[in-house]
Parts: structure tokens; C-alpha cells; sequence
């Protein structure tokens, strides 16, 4: 996962980058944009980086893997190696785009290429290059007094609660390819995969502490968010295969997708069909990269371990922290409506 929480806007410059092959043209600032006060720079980091919190990282390439070769490679490298020329490496890579993006159902755009400070990635601040390019645009009504009345106007503008295309390239892993993520929200058809395709050029990061993460991200939001859409189930039970899930983690080395699923899902086969089915959607929805066979990171378990919180909280009187069988632990309804909980144990300290 990423943390913004102490990330900085450094720079932004913008361009608009038509489509080449229906003879729109390629415009390019002269320099940064100026008037980013406070307010501003809130809402463009809330656009530019919200879609990134929970990524897929992948590393730059190009043929025969020679990352060295790839544009966007090259750009970012020197911005990261001389940020006073970022502008400068912002209108080669808006060339770079242009010259890719031939398809003719290719939409023309804004393209924001900015810089950004104390990225936190595993525990470490870095340095950060995003590419953004925004596709769509919605129509607001823009009302203004005049004299006793209102005038009312159209305007068209880029909506910034979702982003068409972006990336953010880290200045880490830089002997690999840089280490990058990537939205692309719009259709998977042909002309749609020229920004991960043609334009970056990126492959799959294959290491165990990604497979790791990713898996045990999946298990968390199966079974806080989905799985109460389809069964009748308690937050004690909820909180019971949270515990599950990273207990398998905790014990196996290797992790194989049926083992998992049999141990946190027992013999309930309707679990284990969503899970497969949840899965599935979630590989084509959120393009994570779930394999079914992996070495577990420790590393990976012991801070995802973290936001799996075992505790059920009763109203603003108790909280039950669940740590183990779910067995000794009963819910109940008294004739008066009230709701209960009956704890069984053997031992006090």
C-alpha cells in the first residue's frame, strides 16, 4: 500500500495532447502552472492520487526486457536526476504520447505530469512522477447574481472524483524498471490498451511481498464487505475468518489457493465458490495480480496483519477482542429485543 499522508505537490504542468492520426494537434505550456495555492493543491492531489491507495505495481520495460530502452524510463530518470528540469522531460513525454496514441477512437486530452514529495512506500518517503490524462468531461451549471436575479451558465470541465488514465512512477527500483501503478478506467477495448500497451510499456511486478499483500487484501474485503451481501453472517463470525485468514499466512510458507480457502472456509462450499467468483471480478475490476501459488512474505504478513482488526464493538459500552474459536461465543436476542453475547472460557487473568 501507498501512504500520502505527508506527500507535497511539487510541480505540475499540463498539456493537451489531441489525436495525432485525426490530425488534432499536440499543445504545450511554456511552463508549470503557478496558481496552485492551498486549496488547489488539495484537490489535486485528492484527484491524482485517491485511485492509488491499494495498488498493482509493475516496472517499466521494453523489448527483450530492456528497460533502459523505454521512453518513459528515460523521462522519468531525469527528472528524478535533475528535478529543475522536470518541465522540459514533462513535454517529452507529452511528445512521447502523442506519437503512440494513434488509434483513431483514441480521445484527445489534458495531460497533468507532475512531481510529488515523501511518497511513503513500506515505511520509506520517496520520490514520486505522475502521469495523469483526463478523457472525460462533464457539464456543472455555474449560477452568479445579477442585480435581483441569477444568471445561470454552463461550463465543461474535468470531473476530479474519477480519473480516465493515470501512473505513478516511484524513484525506487530504478535497476528493474522504476517501480510504477497504473489506472486506466476506461473500456479494455483495442485502442483503450494504448496506455498501458504503447505508451508506458510496463510488465507485472513478480515478487512474493506483492502476491502476498494482494492476496490477503482480497480476503479482507471478502469478508467485511461481500460476504454479508449473500449470508447472514456476525461481525464475531466476520471477525472469526479475519483471524483465519492471517492465521494461515502466519503458519504456512507456501500458499496455495484450495489449502487457503479450506482452512479459513471450512466445508462451507458456498464460501469457497464466492471467494473463487470474488476473485475472479476483482482480478478484472481493481487489475490485481492473485496467483494461486506463492511463497508468503513475512514481511508482507506482518504489516497486513495490522489493519485486520479483530474487535467487535458494542455500541460505546464494550469491545470484545476475538482472538480465537468462534465456538465459545454466542449471539442471542432477548424477548425485550435487546441483543446479547455469551462468552464461554475456562480461565481469568
Amino acid at each position: 500500500m501507498l501512504d500520502f499522508s505527508l506527500v507535497t505537490l511539487k510541480t505540475v504542468s499540463v498539456h493537451q495532447t489531441g489525436n495525432k492520426t485525426n490530425g488534432e494537434p499536440l499543445l504545450v505550456s511554456k511552463a508549470p502552472i503557478s496558481n496552485v495555492d492551498e486549496n488547489l493543491e488539495n484537490i489535486l492531489l485528492k484527484y491524482f492520487l485517491k485511485p492509488f491507495h491499494q495498488p498493482t505495481y509493475y516496472h517499466l520495460t521494453f523489448s527483450n526486457d530492456d528497460h533502459a530502452l523505454n521512453p518513459v524510463y528515460h523521462y522519468a530518470a531525469q527528472c528524478f536526476e535533475n528535478p529543475n528540469n522536470f518541465h522540459i522531460q514533462s513535454i517529452h513525454l507529452a511528445k512521447h504520447l502523442y506519437e503512440t496514441a494513434l488509434h483513431q477512437n483514441i480521445k484527445p486530452g489534458d495531460l497533468y505530469i507532475a512531481q510529488f514529495n515523501d511518497v511513503q512506500y513500506e515505511g520509506n518517503l520517496v520520490a514520486c512522477i505522475g502521469i495523469f490524462k483526463a478523457e472525460t468531461k462533464d457539464h456543472y451549471l455555474k449560477m452568479q447574481r445579477n442585480g435581483a436575479n441569477f444568471d445561470v451558465n454552463s461550463e465543461a470541465g474535468t470531473p476530479v472524483d474519477k480519473l480516465d488514465k493515470g501512473c505513478l512512477i516511484l524513484n525506487i527500483e530504478h535497476e528493474k524498471g522504476f517501480k510504477v501503478c497504473v489506472v486506466d478506467k476506461l473500456s479494455k477495448s483495442a485502442e483503450a490498451l494504448y496506455w498501458r500497451d504503447q505508451f508506458l510499456k510496463i510488465k507485472p511486478c513478480a515478487d512474493n511481498y506483492h502476491f502476498t499483500e494482494n492476496f490477503l487484501t482480497l480476503a479482507k474485503e471478502f469478508v467485511t464487505k461481500q460476504i454479508t451481501e449473500e449470508y447472514d453472517v456476525s461481525k464475531a463470525e466476520q471477525i472469526d475468518l479475519l483471524n483465519r485468514s492471517v492465521g494461515y499466512f502466519k503458519d504456512h510458507e507456501k500458499f496455495d489457493q484450495q489449502e487457503f480457502s479450506k482452512e479459513v472456509f471450512g466445508d462451507h462450499e458456498g464460501l469457497i465458490t464466492s471467494f473463487k467468483d470474488f476473485k475472479s471480478q476483482a482480478e478484472l475490476t481493481y487489475e490485481m495480480d492473485l496467483q494461486d501459488g506463492f511463497d508468503i512474505s513475512n514481511q508482507a504478513v506482518k504489516k497486513q496483519a495490522r489493519i485486520f482488526k479483530s474487535v467487535l464493538k458494542l455500541d460505546k459500552n464494550f469491545h470484545i477482542y476475538i482472538h480465537g474459536n468462534k465456538n465459545l461465543i454466542e449471539k442471542g436476542t432477548e424477548p425485550d429485543g435487546r441483543k446479547f453475547y455469551k462468552i464461554y472460557f475456562t480461565e481469568e487473568s
